[in-house]
């Protein structure tokens, strides 16, 4: 029997070009060029003896096979970074203190936190979530090593590490899904405040909610306020107003509601690492770690779905 092997370099393609649907893009993240790309993937395709996306001049999508192939390459790619890992840093010892928002904790971290653990078994990691405000006044009290946080790009926090770029989007219930403009009517009709589930400030995303609509001269008021995500959600889903979340977190039962609605564009927000200078040798492990593996921008990454934790 002929025995096969398949180089990890051929899935990490395999993998990125199956999130991004793009062979430009995949090149831009793995550092090769489209062709080369290409050829990886004729190179995996022709190893297996499967066709693993179906072309077209304007998407790149997974067949069959490929959606198949996906779970398998994830975890291969897994596994070798683990082993790497694990001899690399050996000697790599202490404990960590780590935070961030619960929201992007809960749809990027666990895999990675779970990863690092494995490779790095003489590290103790101690992780907290809470809201962004109060993860910067703690890591400045120095209760943290590293920490995530949410910021406005124009004004990043000094020595803050960008991780990715979300891209914005109003949320609402399938029932509320309504252009901008009637939406507004709808309310200014009953000389109400267009309403809005939203953190309390200072939260980036309100912020860019209300630059938003101060510049079309709308009149709104946070009809449901809370920390929560699960909260939001909920305030959403029953139709209590309209929100602002990351485009690669919105839940599969809400309705995106864009500029082809006549929805006000919003401008991005940025999620940024800050760590001590200098770190731990272990901090400085997971901070690669981390920024090694977290998705690249929004628009590149596959969209991971949300149900719980807190916004800010």
């Amino acid at each position: 029997m002929m025995i096969y092997d398949v180089d990890t370099a051929l899935l990490r393609s395999f993998v990125t070009l199956a999130e991004t649907g793009s062979f430009s893009r995949t090149g831009r993240r793995v550092g090769r060029s489209q062709s080369a790309i290409s050829g990886q993937i004729q190179k995996l395709e022709d190893a297996l003896g499967r066709v693993l996306f179906d072309r077209t001049t304007r998407k790149v999508r997974l067949t069959r096979d490929g959606e198949a192939l996906l779970g398998y390459a994830r975890r291969m790619i897994a596994t070798a970074d683990a082993m790497i890992e694990h001899f690399r840093s050996a000697d790599i010892a202490g404990e960590v203190r780590f935070a961030a928002p619960d929201d992007f904790a809960s749809a990027y971290l666990p895999g990675i936190l779970g990863e690092f653990a494995a490779a790095h078994e003489f590290v103790t990691l101690h992780v907290s979530c809470e809201l962004t405000l109060r993860l910067i006044e703690q890591f400045e009290a120095g209760l943290h090593d590293l920490v995530i946080v949410k910021t406005d790009p124009a004004r990043p926090y000094p020595g803050a590490r960008k991780l990715r770029r979300e891209a914005l989007v109003w949320v609402g219930a399938p029932a509320l899904a309504l252009p901008f403009e009637e939406a507004r009517s709808r309310y200014a009709a009953l000389e109400r405040a267009l309403p809005l589930v939203l953190s309390p400030a200072p939260c980036v995303y309100r912020s860019r909610a209300a630059a938003a609509l101060d510049a079309r001269g709308v009149v709104w008021t946070p009809t449901y306020m809370t920390q929560s995500l699960a909260g939001s959600l909920a305030a959403v889903r029953a139709g209590l107003g309209w929100s602002v979340m990351p485009r690669a977190m919105v839940p599969e039962d809400l309705a995106v509601l864009d500029e082809r609605l006549g929805w006000p564009v919003l401008d991005p927000a940025e999620i940024a690492l800050l760590t001590r200078d200098p770190a731990s040798p272990a901090a400085a492990a997971l901070a690669g770690f981390i920024e090694e593996r977290v998705p690249g921008d929004a628009e590149e990454a596959a969209p991971r779905r949300v149900t719980s934790g807190s916004r800010g």
